[in-house]
């Protein structure tokens, strides 16, 4: 018996077109080790493969590996058999995911992708799903989780999966908090963008104008603004909705971006707000000041709007 620490290990099989892949990337993105196709040769080397020393972090890691009918060696029946000695020989706690899917929902994405199936490249697609779903039946028996693909899109799938291997604490989205200044261009990456531009500008201060958001004179004139309560407490509640929606979907990044001018007074201060008050939230964001460090220059704030006293 190996004295290697048991590993969680998934192995993901199915029909050709049933969402393997899709399967392998919203595990790997859930924090798993993957592996796809590996030579079924290939399997025993990898787990007695060790950590690197004083390095566990990958030991703890759960393993998913894609198999099919195209893996080198593949044999169902010497799988099974393979499953059961690993589980003997190492104490690995190996689970089997099979992915099916109807006859004819298979033949409409083949039709749909225009790719050939991989068993029957010179033949009708329905040939090859009709001999890989013998190929492989000894596995689909042998499986303990079965997932139906026929009615499902790619994202119902990408949810089931989340659901049922994500554990109790998803992974959060990597969060960024941008500023910005419209006159140098919009952020190429933001998911949502928030324009700060109808706050006064502090750049018509003389007092405020070298400055930046992240001064609190600087902050304290931004705040002033009859406009900025509300605009807040709106722009907060919006936040709060859609960033836990957004990690339920899966999404790895999220940049919220808020942009003014130049990018050095109103959209760094509000920036810096919304991250004080997503952290008093739970969330952990990095914040980010594209254009803090350029020249203050009047040219690209335009000409400041000015109120008229007195009659019309």
């Amino acid at each position: 018996m190996s004295g290697r620490k048991p590993k969680n290990i998934l192995l993901v099989t199915g029909m050709s077109g049933a969402g393997k892949s899709t399967v392998l990337r919203t595990l790997e993105d859930l924090g798993w080790e993957v592996v796809d196709n590996l030579p079924l040769i290939l399997l025993n080397r990898l787990l007695d493969t060790d950590p690197g020393e004083g390095d566990d972090s990958d030991s703890d890691r759960p393993l998913a590996l894609g198999i099919g009918t195209q893996t080198r060696g593949f044999d169902a029946e010497s799988i099974v058999r393979r499953i059961k000695k690993l589980r003997e020989d190492y104490r690995h706690d190996i689970g089997t995911l099979f992915l099916e899917c109807s006859g004819a929902e298979l033949q409409r994405r083949y039709a749909e992708t225009r790719r050939r199936h991989p068993l029957e490249q010179d033949r009708p697609a329905a040939d090859g799903i009709a001999r890989e779903r013998e190929l492989l039946n000894p596995l689909r028996r042998w499986s303990n989780r079965l997932i139906d693909t026929t009615t499902l899109s790619a994202n119902d799938l990408q949810q089931q999966i989340r659901a049922t291997f994500a554990g109790e604490t998803p992974r959060a989205a990597v969060l960024t908090i941008l500023s910005f200044g419209y006159s140098r261009g919009l952020p190429r990456d933001a998911d949502l963008v928030f324009d700060m531009r109808f706050l006064r500008n502090p750049h018509w201060d003389e007092s405020l104008r070298p400055g930046t958001g992240q001064d609190p004179d600087v902050a304290a004139y931004v705040a002033a603004d009859s406009a900025y309560p509300a605009a807040m407490a709106q722009i907060e509640a919006l936040l709060l909705l859609l960033l836990p929606r957004y990690q339920a979907e899966g999404k790895a990044y999220v940049t919220v971006a808020f942009g003014c001018t130049g990018g050095r007074h109103r959209s760094v201060h509000v920036a810096e707000r919304m991250s004080r008050r997503l952290r008093e939230e739970g969330f952990s964001p990095t914040v980010l000041h594209r254009d803090l460090k350029t020249a203050p220059q009047d040219s690209l704030e335009g000409t400041p709007v000015t109120t008229r006293r007195g009659g019309v």
